[in-house]
Parts: C-alpha cells; structure tokens; sequence
C-alpha cells in the first residue's frame, strides 16, 4: 500500500494557514487522494485545553512550561499521524513543530534559544512538505480578528517571521517552501496546490521523523 503525505502549513498569525489547509484538503479529496485535516494546537484534550486558556490570556504559564505542554500536544496525536500515514490517508496539518520552536524563541526569553525549543519536537512525524505563508504584519493587522490571541502584535510577529525565515536551507530542512501570503487567496492556493500534488506523486519509503 502507498503511504500517505504529510504536509504542513505555518506561517504568521492572519496569514491565511486555515483557509489554505481547508482548501488543499479539499482539492486532494477531489483528486482521490484520502485526506484528514488536523490543526494544532488541538484544544479539545486534557493538555489543549490549558493551552486554550493561557492563548486567551487566561492562564499565566512560564515560557518553558508552556512551550513543553504545545509540544505534548503534538505527540498525543503523533500515533494517530503515523497510523493514518500507514494505510495511505495523507494529512494536511495547521500548524506544526516548525511554530512551536519559532514563538516561543521569539519571546526574547534567553533561556530559550531556538535550538533549546526545537529539542522536544525531535522524533515527531517528519512532514514531506512544509509551507511557510509569509504575510507582512500590516497585512494581518488589516485582516479580522487581528489581536484576540496572545501573539498577535507586531513587534513578536516580526521576530517570528525572521526566525521562520532563517531556517530556510538549513541541514535537514529541504521540504520547506516560502509563499507569498499577501497574494490572493486563489493565487496562494494554486501555488500551494501545485507543489503538494507533486509532492504526493514522488513519495517513497517510509515517513520520516523530525531531527536536527
């Protein structure tokens, strides 16, 4: 049997990713291909729903105490992943491991360095491809409901948006592909459209695992 893909969508706050996710899983859905959709982080467990709480700015939580609970997050769900993955279902997912690391070394906390935060993401299901929706802050700030969450201010989106970028061509990292998220919707969903069907068509092997 075929494996599924893993593809992943990240990017900065109002660039898009839902809208995007929901439309390239239905797309893959018409081409036949089976597809579940999976968004992070998921609030309706035991641990999603402290993280729902401290988002909204209800809950005070320690840097590295809140970025260990996201990152448990991910790996409450990381069997069902590789389940899916197994008996040919490809998953496109809202935000990953890559958003994890990057907000919270975008805190300025100096403890927490980006390579301390990526650490518990290791071991993870490796996605084949991964997207990094680039939206200028003044975008997202014209957009609706800018500003609810705990992220979304200017000043910590541009340090998110420098750290995403910096770990294009790392070692490890080729899947990652830079989209111009201040296009249209219908522009930035043909673009993401055309490289994920084409990742899907070159899969071989087994799903690899996140590493350093």
């Amino acid at each position: 049997m075929t494996r599924g893909a893993l593809i992943v969508m990240e990017g900065l706050d109002r660039a898009g990713k839902s809208t995007q996710c929901a439309v390239l899983v239905d797309k893959l859905r018409e081409m036949g291909y089976k597809t579940n959709y999976i968004r992070f982080p998921d609030r309706t467990t035991s641990i999603g729903k402290i993280i729902d709480g401290y988002l909204r700015g209800e809950v005070q939580l320690e840097d590295h105490a809140i970025h260990l609970l996201f990152s448990a997050n991910r790996w409450e769900l990381a069997s069902r992943i590789h389940e899916d993955i197994s008996n040919g279902i490809s998953i496109v997912i809202d935000r990953y491991s890559y958003s994890g690391a990057v907000y919270s070394a975008a805190k300025g906390n100096k403890d927490l360095s980006l390579d301390w935060a990526w650490r518990p993401e290791i071991g993870l299901p490796r996605p084949d491809m991964w997207f990094f929706l680039n939206v200028s802050p003044e975008e997202a700030e014209r957009r609706g409901g800018y500003g609810l969450e705990r992220y979304e201010n200017v000043t910590l989106q541009l340090r998110v948006g420098k750290l995403f970028k910096s770990l294009q061509g790392m070692e490890n990292n080729e899947e990652m592909r830079i989209v111009d998220a201040n296009q249209s919707k219908e522009e930035v969903a043909q673009q993401i459209f055309e490289l994920s069907s084409a990742a899907i068509g070159q899969i071989e092997g087994p799903l690899r695992k996140l590493g350093i």
